[in-house]
Order: C-alpha cells, then structure tokens, then sequence
C-alpha cells in the first residue's frame, strides 16, 4: 500500500481512531509530546482520535488495563482502528505480535505514524515526517 491518505480511497468521514502508548522516559512532558504527535497526525489523515490510551506500569504483560480498555473501545460500532507514534509502543517483539494479532481480530487497523528503518543518519524529533504505515489486513 502506498502513501496516500488512508480516507482518499474510502467512502468515510473522519474514522475513530484510538491511540495506544507505552510507558516512555521523560515523564509528563514527554507523554504531552507523543499525545501531540497523535493528535498532529489525526488531524493532517483525516483521522478523529477519541481517546488515548496509556500504560502506566512498565510491566509487560497481554492484558494490562491499557490495552484491555483499547480492546474494549475497538468493539465499539464506528470504531476505525489503533494509531501508535512507532512500533515499540506496542511493546517487545512476542508481546507486539500478540497485540496486533488481537488488534486485527476486533476488525480494526493497526497506523504506525513513524515507521522505523535503520539509516545512517540520525532521526530528527517528533516534527519529522509522518509516513503511513498500515499493519495487518487492508
């Protein structure tokens, strides 16, 4: 798929999304700051962001509140899909798959904002580009 606004090619009006974090360092300031980007990007993709849903513990684990309470908000009727600022956010590699597979099961879409891929060079901050990246099925 390519880089085209995800709303160009279907017939629908600002789809719900809902956002995920993961416990990051920074503290509040940072949190406002990924918030930020979300809500950036939501509005440049045509996107409504309904609600942002955060881990406060560190610990990984499949059903942690944050993330049962996503899957609660995916089951609602306009619900569109799930928009994270990178991959990690969905935790480590076992726990990410996991997560996806259950995200792709409630029917919804899983919308990396930045999308990373090694480079030579050093990545700016949260004002970089975006870059859609869909996740599981289209």
């Amino acid at each position: 798929m390519d880089d085209d606004l995800i709303t160009e090619r279907r017939p629908v009006a600002f789809p719900q999304v809902f956002g995920y974090l993961r416990p990051v360092t920074g503290g509040l300031p940072r949190h406002a700051a990924l918030v930020d980007c979300l809500t950036e990007y939501c509005e440049l993709h045509e996107l409504a962001l309904c609600g942002v849903f955060a881990e406060r513990d560190s610990t990984m684990t499949i059903q942690s509140p944050a993330f049962v309470g996503l899957l609660d908000a995916l089951e609602l009727p306009d619900a569109y899909g799930v928009v994270v600022p990178a991959p990690s956010h969905l935790g480590p590699k076992g726990l990410s798959t996991e997560r996806k597979r259950r995200i792709t099961k409630a029917g919804a879409r899983l919308i990396v904002v930045r999308h990373f891929t090694p480079t030579t060079e050093s990545t700016s901050s949260l004002g970089a580009s975006y870059s859609f990246w869909p996740q599981g099925d289209a």
